[in-house]
């Protein structure tokens, strides 16, 4: 068995400044340190002015780092912006509510959205924007698609794992759960659903799309009592925003067609 290898720990009368601060931690003041210095000597900063532009710099350095980790994190499986969203092709829809949204300010009141419409109006564009906006402030934040996740949760039955998949879909801040009632559910399946919104009930925030209106919802899970029991949770501290109109998917293909 070969031997753990020791960690490196500088002797503070041998090791220079760029040493202590990889030891410290601070690869990026490390690596910029240098160049700064000498901007230092140029514009004459106090030694004030000098730490306070190094550790600025490796604050930031921190941030990106955890932006990122927190986008990795999420799943998102491409990147959409409330900038790119075009609100005057949908025929409805209060662009209100969805800068409320946009503020993430549901977030601290464990509220949500459910965004329904038809297929191709935007609703998985909006999540994943509130989705993203909330990773650049920090939060923890999960994509799944409703069959992704039940399949994922159904997986974990036979092999005594349940518990742990659940996890998943119940720590993150804020859970994204899209296409809702794009395929219906069996009892298993609505029953796991149901775990997972009521676990997250006045604990985490959830935005949801689905493209049924409640009343079809007994088709998707798997009877009236289910579906009751899943619209009765979510509607309590969720901000509904129906959107209607045609399909951007539609409309794209068209003007391929005919530039």
């Amino acid at each position: 068995m070969s031997r753990p290898t020791a960690l490196f720990t500088p002797d503070p009368d041998k090791s220079d400044l760029k040493a202590l601060l990889m030891y410290l931690g601070l690869t990026k003041s490390a690596e910029e340190f240098p160049a700064m210095l000498e901007q230092a000597q140029k514009k004459n900063w106090s030694h004030h002015e000098f730490l306070t532009h190094l550790i600025d710099q490796e604050a930031a350095h921190k941030r990106e780092r955890s932006i990122a980790h927190r986008i990795h994190q999420a799943r998102f499986p491409y990147k959409k912006t409330i900038d790119a969203f075009n609100f005057d092709f949908p025929t409805s829809l209060p662009k209100n509510k969805v800068m409320a949204a946009m503020s993430l300010d549901f977030l601290t009141r464990q509220e949500g959205f459910i965004f329904m419409g038809p297929p191709g109006t935007g609703k998985t564009h909006l999540a994943l924007a509130i989705g993203f906006a909330a990773c650049l402030r920090g939060v923890h934040t999960l994509f799944t698609t409703a069959v992704d996740m039940l399949n994922d949760l159904s997986a974990s039955v036979p092999v005594h794992q349940l518990h742990k998949a659940l996890r998943t879909y119940t720590t993150p801040r804020l859970l994204i759960c899209d296409e809702v009632g794009y395929l219906p559910f069996d009892r298993q399946g609505s029953d796991l659903f149901f775990q997972v919104i009521s676990a997250r009930y006045e604990r985490g925030s959830i935005v949801l799309t689905t493209n049924r209106p409640f009343k079809d919802w007994d088709k998707v899970f798997h009877d009236t009592t289910a579906a009751s029991a899943i619209i009765d949770r979510l509607t309590h501290h969720s901000e509904l925003i129906k959107i209607e109109g045609g399909s951007y998917r539609v409309k794209d293909k068209k003007s391929k067609q005919n530039p």
